[in-house]
């Protein structure tokens, strides 16, 4: 089993930035890839980033490229989500997910935290 806690939601400023963090641990940890998505009310899941564990190699979604850094510490088991430039549309609660591929899509990923809400406002 792979439990996953985030954590460093809040309520923030248009321009802001915040940084996510996702506390990893389990007998079965680490698993090939961790990544975050977000969910908006009303609308699906959303791929925001996913690293590979051992290679740190990353992919992003289009919409927070070149503003938003995904990381992970292989010592503390972190997975950080570091989100620059906010803006209203980044609000969303965000997950953590881990598994054993790396992939854009939701259902690639085993294990998931309860999520963080992060809030912009204009």
């Amino acid at each position: 089993q792979v439990q996953l806690i985030e954590s460093g939601g809040g309520l923030v400023q248009a321009g802001d930035s915040l940084r996510l963090s996702c506390a990893a641990s389990g007998d079965t940890f680490p698993t090939y890839a961790t990544a975050w998505f977000r969910q908006a009310p009303g609308k699906e899941r959303e791929f925001v980033a996913a690293i590979t564990w051992s290679a740190g190699i990353t992919v992003y979604g289009d919409s927070v490229r070149d503003r938003f850094t995904i990381s992970r510490d292989e010592v503390k088991n972190m997975i950080d989500l570091r989100m620059n430039n906010l803006n209203p549309a980044d609000t969303a609660v965000y997950y953590c997910a881990a598994g054993t591929r790396f992939s854009r899509i939701a259902r690639s990923y085993l294990h998931w935290g309860q999520g963080t809400q992060v809030t912009v406002s204009s």
